[in-house]
């Protein structure tokens, strides 16, 4: 795993290195980038469990169809950049995991906010999203 997928930065690019033939420089980036897509993956499963509790113990379908959708658009994303074409398509592709690491988190503060989950349920998914978007930054100022 990793950015071996051909992705070719410009020349003006502070990420290019013309001894590594084009390829992304930082060894940094290429490992953080496999961290994230193992962790989105694995929150994914989460979210969709999340999901399915939510539907069948609690009857709640609205904010937890939403919730399912912006859970597993994290780690698609995050595949989508792996095997991106460009740099700028790469960071394009992360800050759209961003932006849906932050409706997630968001939703699922809303859903434990009015009652649906109780704190306990959710701390860790919680943090496993904050996580994720503190990975997510730091890929993108790499």
């Amino acid at each position: 795993m990793g950015l071996e997928t051909g992705i070719r930065p410009q020349e003006n690019d502070e990420r290019y290195d013309k001894r590594a033939h084009g390829k992304v420089k930082s060894e940094d980036l290429r490992v953080k980038s496999s961290i994230a897509a193992e962790k989105s993956y694995g929150f994914a499963i989460r979210t969709i469990n999340l999901y399915k509790y939510l539907i069948e113990r609690k009857d709640e379908r609205i904010l937890s169809r939403q919730l399912l959708r912006r859970g597993k658009s994290i780690g698609d994303n995050i595949e989508k950049a792996l095997g991106a074409q460009s740099i700028k398509d790469f960071f394009a592709k992360l800050s759209i995991s961003y932006k849906e690491a932050r409706e997630t988190h968001y939703r699922i503060r809303l859903l434990r906010n009015t009652g649906y989950l109780q704190s306990d349920e959710v701390d860790s998914i919680l943090q496993d999203c904050k996580e994720l978007f503190k990975i997510i930054v730091s890929i993108k100022k790499s």
